[in-house]
């Protein structure tokens, strides 16, 4: 995974905006960091089972039959607005 020191913000109103629908990219949010997840047949029009693309999915993965390693398999492009403090 490239150093998150160098990745970009985005908010959650531009990751909302990588759902699958609205641009070409499928992105989601696993404990401050955006992956792409476009690649993967997975997440073909921004849904996984029950989950969908565009949002912070760190409370959700406790519910999911696999760990945060899932991650380890796609690029991080971003890291999540997660307060005031954080800017763009």
């Amino acid at each position: 995974m490239q150093n998150s020191d160098e990745l970009p913000f985005f908010s959650r109103g531009q990751l909302a905006l990588r759902n699958g629908n609205d641009k070409p990219e499928i992105w989601c949010a696993y404990k401050g960091i955006i992956y792409d997840v476009s690649k993967s047949r997975m997440w073909r029009n921004g849904k996984h089972y029950e989950h969908w693309a565009g949002q912070d999915l760190t409370e959700e993965l406790a519910d999911a039959p696999h760990n945060a390693n899932v991650f380890d398999k796609f690029k991080a492009v971003g890291k999540l607005v997660t307060n005031n403090s954080d800017t763009l």
